[in-house]
């Protein structure tokens, strides 16, 4: 059973009360929020992803709800709790969905440890997978969407997960989260790319989040071998244009960019090495997105050939 088959006031009900089941890769959420922009956030964004039966773990369970007090009336706020805890300072109350996607890639930052984890986008093509990490502002989430938009398939817009038995990584296939001019850039770029509602003045700025494709969701079991790590940049004006990066520089950056590294100790050091022992591993300078993807259309089709 999927999302899209909840009538609209049955999904209002559970979230309000038990709660909405949702698997994301292979990790299954329940949500809780009376908020009504949550409901309409996860029915535009989540419509195909599937409700675990009843018999399924649930791995987070996620409360994004008002906070209380005079900030019920006055300038309402909004609050994610979890267990007990409340990781996150509240919130304007319009910018409760972010914040229900903020909160969700925290429990798998904050957790997951069987993975190793890396703060990256994650596509994929003709069996090889690209990932790209990247600080705010370098542009990987519109390079991300983009190139999704044009065929490459999603595993992840933030959180590659790397499997310790054979480095492959697993997808998370969860909405590409793009800020200020990037929303533009998408919408000229791809009209068809369904985005929510926009939500602004947040921490990032003005945030909203592009709907993952029905067929990639189909694949969402299917792990992908890593192939390539490609460090992207946004230079206005720039030729988009690849540059070799030295195998232990690519791995110093990937260690700075793992959200568990620090805490696997050896194990993260060995995975990390081979990752980038089997990678070719690049910088990546670009302004247009057209431009953009012909360079990762060439690599797959070498991969292929």
């Amino acid at each position: 059973m999927t999302l899209s088959e909840l009538a609209q006031a049955e999904l209002r009900t559970r979230l309000r009360g038990v709660g909405l089941k949702l698997a994301c890769g292979p990790f299954n959420y329940r949500i809780r929020s009376p908020i009504g922009a949550i409901a309409d956030g996860l029915r535009l964004l989540y419509a195909d992803y599937r409700i675990p039966a009843e018999s399924e773990f649930i791995d987070f369970t996620v409360n994004i709800e008002r906070s209380g007090g005079l900030r019920r009336f006055w300038r309402p706020q909004v609050k994610f709790a979890y267990d007990g805890t409340y990781p996150f300072v509240p919130m304007q109350l319009d910018h409760a969905f972010p914040l229900l996607e903020w909160a969700m890639n925290w429990c798998i930052s904050s957790q997951a440890d069987h993975f190793l984890m890396l703060h990256s986008a994650v596509i994929e093509r003709n069996g090889g997978a690209v990932i790209m990490p990247a600080p705010p502002g370098s542009g990987k989430s519109t390079l991300c969407a983009g190139l999704v938009c044009r065929g490459w398939r999603l595993l992840s817009d933030e959180l590659a997960l790397l499997s310790f038995t054979d480095g492959w990584i697993t997808p998370l296939a969860r909405p590409i989260s793009l800020k200020n001019e990037s929303l533009d850039v998408i919408r000229k770029f791809s009209p068809d790319a369904v985005l929510n509602q926009v939500t602004h003045h947040t921490t990032k700025g003005s945030v909203s989040h592009m709907k993952v494709p029905t067929a990639h969701l189909a694949r969402v079991a299917q792990r992908a071998r890593p192939r390539w790590v490609i460090f992207p940049k946004y230079v206005p004006g720039a030729n988009a244009r690849l540059t070799p990066r030295s195998k232990a520089q690519s791995l110093l950056s990937l260690g700075g960019n793992s959200f568990n590294y620090g805490v696997l100790g050896l194990k993260g050091f060995e995975q990390l090495s081979e990752l980038v022992s089997q990678c070719d591993c690049y910088d990546f300078e670009y302004s247009q997105l057209e431009q953009a993807v012909a360079v990762f259309d060439a690599l797959a089709q070498e991969l292929a050939a």
